[in-house]
This record gives C-alpha cells, sequence and structure tokens, in this order.
C-alpha cells in the first residue's frame, strides 16, 4: 500500500465529523470507500487510530498525533501545489520585440522581472515588426513589443511610449563640423539603412516623402550594430534611433545631424497581444514594468 493525501484526508474528516457516512459526504465519497480508507491505513500499519464511544469515533492517543502531523502534511502540500502552479504561470516568459526595444529597451528589464520571480524562464524573440507580430498571431509569444501598429483586428495594440528617429554620421565626414543636413542634400547622401519592413524605415520614408527625397539608399542591414558601424567607418549616412545612439553622440563616436525633417521622424512604441487569449501572470508582470519603467503608461 502506498500512504496518500487521500487517505489522511479521510482519517481527518473522520476525526472531524465522528462518523463515516458524514465524513464520506463532505469528501464526495461513497460511506464504503471512506471505511475502506480508514481500514486499510489502520491495518496496512497494523494500528487502531479510533475508539468507538457509542455511535461516534473518538480519536485515541496515536489517533490524536496522527492528527497533528497530518493537518501539517496537507499544509505542506497545499504550498508546494501553490509554488508549482505559481512557477507554472510566472517562472516561463515568452515575449518578442523589435531589434530596437529588445537591445536596448527590454533587456534592461531582465534585472527588475526576476527580482520578483528568481526562477524564472524568459524567452525573449527579436526581429522586425511585422516579424514579432507574425509570431504572437501564431502563439509563440504572448507580449509583442513593436515601433508600429497593425490593422489586424485579432490583435490588442497599446500605444505605448514615444522614439525619436535621428539621422547621424561619423565625425570625419563632411557634415559634421556644421552639424546639420539640409534638403538640398538629402539625394546625394550615400544612405544606410534598415532593411524596407523595419519600423525604423518606414517611418525614415514617409519623413523623405514630405520633403520630395528620392529616398536613395546606399546599404541596408537587418540589425543596428551593423549600421553604426558602417557610419562609423565613413561609407555614409544613417537613421537610427536615438536610444539606438545615444551613448555613441556622448562618447563623439558618432555626430547628430539636425535636419528639416526631424519632427516626422518623431514615433510611438506600441505593445500587442492577442484579444483572445488571457495573459498568464508573468505576462500580466512584464506589461506593469513596461508601464513603471518608462513612465509613461500604456493605453488599454
Amino acid at each position: 500500500m502506498k500512504l496518500t493525501l487521500q487517505h489522511m484526508r479521510v482519517f481527518l474528516a473522520i476525526a472531524e465529523h465522528g462518523n463515516t457516512s458524514l465524513a464520506a459526504s463532505s469528501l464526495h465519497l461513497s460511506q464504503s470507500a471512506a471505511s475502506a480508507s480508514l481500514n486499510t491505513l489502520e491495518t496496512y500499519y497494523g494500528v487502531t487510530l479510533f475508539d468507538r464511544v457509542g455511535k461516534r469515533l473518538e480519536l485515541n492517543a496515536l489517533g490524536r498525533k496522527l492528527r497533528v502531523d497530518a493537518l501539517r502534511l496537507l499544509d505542506l502540500a497545499k504550498t508546494i501545489d501553490a509554488d508549482l502552479k505559481g512557477f507554472k504561470d510566472q517562472g516561463h516568459l515568452r515575449i518578442g520585440a523589435s531589434y530596437t526595444i529588445a537591445n536596448h529597451l527590454a533587456i534592461n528589464w531582465y534585472g527588475h522581472y526576476l527580482d520578483q520571480f528568481p526562477n524564472a524562464n524568459i524567452e525573449l524573440n527579436s526581429g522586425n515588426s511585422p516579424e514579432i507580430i507574425a509570431q504572437l498571431l501564431n502563439a509563440e509569444i504572448e507580449v509583442a513589443m513593436v515601433e508600429a501598429p497593425g490593422s489586424d483586428r485579432r490583435v490588442e495594440w497599446r500605444d505605448w511610449i514615444e522614439d525619436q528617429l535621428v539621422v547621424f554620421c561619423s565625425p570625419a565626414h563632411p557634415l559634421a563640423p556644421s552639424g546639420r543636413l539640409a534638403v538640398s542634400q538629402i539625394d546625394a547622401q550615400r544612405w544606410i539603412l534598415r532593411e524596407p519592413d523595419s519600423g525604423a524605415r518606414q517611418t525614415f520614408n514617409k519623413a523623405l516623402d514630405g520633403v520630395g527625397s528620392q529616398r536613395p539608399v546606399y546599404l541596408e542591414f537587418r540589425h543596428n550594430e551593423q549600421i553604426k558601424k558602417a557610419v562609423e567607418s565613413g561609407l555614409g549616412i544613417g537613421c537610427l534611433s536615438e536610444k539606438v545612439l545615444q551613448s555613441h553622440f556622448d562618447s563623439g563616436a558618432l555626430v547628430a545631424l539636425a535636419t528639416p525633417f526631424d519632427t516626422q521622424l518623431s514615433r510611438r512604441f506600441y505593445i500587442a497581444t492577442l484579444r483572445q487569449r488571457e495573459l498568464s501572470v508573468g505576462a500580466q508582470v512584464w506589461l506593469n514594468l513596461c508601464e513603471q519603467l518608462t513612465h509613461e503608461p500604456p493605453s488599454l
């Protein structure tokens, strides 16, 4: 025989009610099942746990001792059950983010999440915005952080925070001393940009359309670091998020260029979730962190 939690539950119910009939009813068992459970327990260990007093079953000395241990055991089982369920909900977090958000915002929040859930397993997928939304629709991730909203009705879009794109060059570039790019100079530049599907590229294209530019492109890369390196080496000028570039501006490795279309380079980041899917506890905590750590809460 294997001693189970159910044996302890039946034993405690009989101790509480004083007979097997009421004990069985409280546990939604038949009276025969409750009697069999107690009989099996006593027979296996060769003990008697109750004395019969009239029509009632009263705990004897051994039964009273077992009652204390059984209550402690069931309390421990409840604690273990709650801990394991909590780990299931909060221990594995699957999120996705555009390259800019993943590398310059989300990665910095890992520590805050792990402070609350030290044993958590966080899976962060990065890609351009359309790729991340595709993962959300395929239920590969729970939360998507992207650079532009879409039109899919299955997705709930939360307006999140503002971001500013900046045109930049190397310190050795001819435009660096003035720190400015005039409209007449735009088409003559060798532009080094993100791929066409990226949020940064789409914002850039719209801004240049507003000033009548032909949007000349010299090189395209999927990753911000490649663009920064190419610009830093003097291959051309680029346009990326200020969040990606600020440390390079501070160190003097790159130079920000003012343009006539700077206001058109402002954009919003968005948080996306599936409308018909209930978020896990971990995902809800992550959304709260997005609100707290950026000081600009998502609009729900």
